[in-house]
């Protein structure tokens, strides 16, 4: 009797704990850049993390979630080496999430990797991110897989003849990445690149490099600027009347968010991008999704910048549900990779190999709607695209 006694106490203690190491709340560390330069970043991200635990909770398999959300200013990769350090060790976070810009994004990776926690890229777009760790997965996009159906279209298109161009973009990874890859499509389809331009990435003037573009009088000129400093590049090239010069301006997303077009004024109308989300996709799961973003942020328009938090919460949510209560960071992992939804920018998918995101990506032209507002409605897409690479 004693022997079975000792062991119902040792089977009640085992569950006791098994209870309580549930009960435990799962902590997701949240690094995004809240002030400086690149705050518009961080307020679409928490917004569009919040939005989803408002609609789908903060309990998952029995563990409470808590979002611990932390501002890194965006400029400096040491701080934000820092607060991920500090939210793995004295917080013990289950999850990293967030990174709005790829140097911030590269100096996380090795403390993601040292503490075998999965690391949730939501924003950050240079292409090679998720080579700098094995557990970095991406829900926001990349550059080259945003570029390149916009540098075929120029070639593509009937309605303007697109033989020349040049490129802007900022001088940091992801310009990079869109340069390389847009020289490298225009060109096999038989444009020509007259120049590639470099701009600073914090705080940059446009006026001398939009004069250089001027004078070299290409077709179009494509431009990719960090979030936030297309309103700049829009005022400037409106200024210098490069439109009547007949240069027509091209490039991804990021130049028009959607956020900041109210604001933008009409010198928008008619620029052509590509990109993986516009807050008007015709989609009911992007209207319903437009309509609670907006409600619940004072009549914020969502972005990319928050669909990608709202997806990365989704798919942490899931992973905890199929990995269950007590899963170590390499069995969220696995969990992760292939999963797929139906997102409010249109059906996603996790890369089990890359663990990148494979999703469309669209073809839109700024437009007035009827009810005076200005958004990027899509005209044509390239179905599930993944990133191919620089």
């Amino acid at each position: 009797m004693r022997k079975f006694a000792k062991i119902a106490l040792a089977a009640a203690c085992f569950a006791s704990a098994a209870v309580a190491h549930a009960a435990e709340p799962f902590k997701i560390g949240f690094i995004i850049p809240m002030t400086g330069p690149f705050a518009s970043t961080g307020k679409q991200a928490v917004a569009g993390a919040k939005l989803y635990m408002q609609q789908h909770g903060d309990e998952v398999a029995g563990r409470k979630i808590e979002l611990i959300i932390k501002d890194d200013g965006g400029v400096q990769p040491e701080t934000t080496k820092r607060i991920a350090q500090e939210l793995v060790v004295q917080d013990k976070v289950n999850v990293l999430a967030g990174f709005g810009l790829t140097p911030l994004a590269f100096a996380a990776a090795p403390i993601a990797t040292q503490a075998k926690v999965p690391m949730v890229v939501t924003a950050a777009g240079t292409s090679s991110i998720v080579q700098k760790s094995p557990y970095i997965v991406r829900t926001s996009m990349t550059l080259p897989q945003t570029t390149a159906p916009i540098a075929a279209w120029a070639r593509d298109n009937k309605d303007v003849k697109i033989d020349t161009a040049v490129t802007l973009v900022a001088d940091y990874g992801p310009g990079h990445d869109a340069e390389k890859v847009f020289v490298k499509t225009f060109t096999e389809k038989g444009g020509k690149v007259l120049e590639s331009i470099r701009s600073p990435m914090a705080n940059p003037d446009f006026s001398a490099f939009l004069q250089r573009v001027r004078d070299l009088k290409p077709d179009a000129l494509f431009v990719f600027v960090p979030s936030g400093q297309g309103t700049a590049v829009l005022k400037q090239f409106k200024e210098r009347n490069l439109a009547a010069e007949g240069i027509n301006l091209i490039g991804t997303g990021d130049m028009v968010e959607d956020d900041l077009m109210p604001s933008m004024g009409d010198e928008v109308l008619g620029i052509i991008t590509s990109h993986h989300y516009s807050a008007a996709h015709d989609s009911e799961t992007n209207k319903e999704f437009v309509k609670a973003f907006a409600e619940a942020n004072d009549g914020m328009r969502a972005s990319f910048m928050g669909v990608g938090a709202y997806d990365g919460m989704h798919l942490i949510y899931e992973a905890l549900k199929k990995a269950g209560p007590d899963a170590t960071g390499d069995e969220l992992l696995a969990a992760m990779k292939g999963m797929e939804w139906e997102s409010p920018r249109g059906p996603i998918r996790i890369d089990p190999e890359t663990r990148d995101i494979v999703q469309n990506i669209y073809i839109r032209e700024a437009k007035k709607l009827d009810n005076g507002e200005r958004y990027n409605v899509e005209f044509d897409v390239v179905e599930m695209f993944k990133d191919p690479g620089v």
